[in-house]
């Protein structure tokens, strides 16, 4: 399996995609040019303020957006909360490893990251953003409320897409913790998902504890692993 970082030059030249496409096969859905471009162009019909484009993260936009922005601080949706809700069978897991990704569900709140676009880059930074989110099309992008500290600004994110095939819903504790501590891909390890994450919300001062239990628990299952693999290795000649 290859490896590759998701950077903004791997998702233009075209690499996440073809990355995509050699796990799930050719007969995978993707998003065409045609699709992309006119969903962009409806999202930004619908703009409360056409000048000030915001983007809401929430999980690797907050620490790999890999998109050009101009103005970056934290901020909180109200009506959504963070959730490993989708299976990653490329990216940071594979068929063979599948991983968790997150998404946001209706209801509770989110801290995050919002990012402003400069008007001259709207067009070429969403289109990036859609490249990078929308692909399978496993999210839907929706206008949020986000409150950041000089007020609220309407945001784009990535909300969960709930009719899509890879959507699992609300997976026990357990479960969601090893498919994090067992998932892997060409990005690499999904466990490191979780981590940037968790890391990055405390860089942010947010404490997430639905997240931080969960660390506990992945990293657990990490060292059990590593422990086990330690204990073959002596006895296997």
């Amino acid at each position: 399996m290859s490896r590759y970082k998701l950077t903004r030059e791997s998702i233009l030249d075209g690499t996440l995609r073809a990355s995509s496409l050699a796990l799930l096969g050719p007969s995978a859905r993707y998003m065409s040019d045609e699709e992309r471009s006119s969903q962009i162009e409806r999202m930004l019909a619908q703009a409360p303020d056409p000048d000030r484009i915001w983007v809401f993260g929430y999980g690797s936009l907050m620490w790999n957006p890999a998109f050009h922005f101009a103005e970056r601080c934290t901020a909180r949706v109200h009506g959504y909360h963070r959730q490993f809700c989708l299976w990653a069978r490329v990216g940071r897991g594979s068929p063979d490893r599948p991983g968790l990704m997150l998404g946001i569900e209706p209801g509770g709140s989110c801290h995050g990251v919002a990012y402003r676009i400069a008007p001259e880059l709207v067009l070429s930074e969403l289109d990036v953003l859609w490249r990078r989110e929308m692909g399978s099309m496993s999210y839907r992008p929706v206008w949020i409320a986000a409150r950041t500290p000089h007020g609220i600004e309407h945001a784009i994110t990535f909300a969960v897409n709930r009719s899509h095939e890879r959507y699992i819903g609300d997976l026990d504790l357990t479960s969601t913790a090893r498919y994090l501590a067992n998932g892997a891909g060409p990005l690499g390890q999904c466990c490191d998902y979780l981590f940037e994450t968790v890391a990055h919300l405390r860089e942010l001062g947010v404490r997430d504890r639905h997240l931080e239990v969960l660390e506990a628990h992945v990293r657990a299952h990490c060292t059990q692993a590593l422990g086990v693999a330690a204990t073959l290795e002596r006895v296997v000649p």
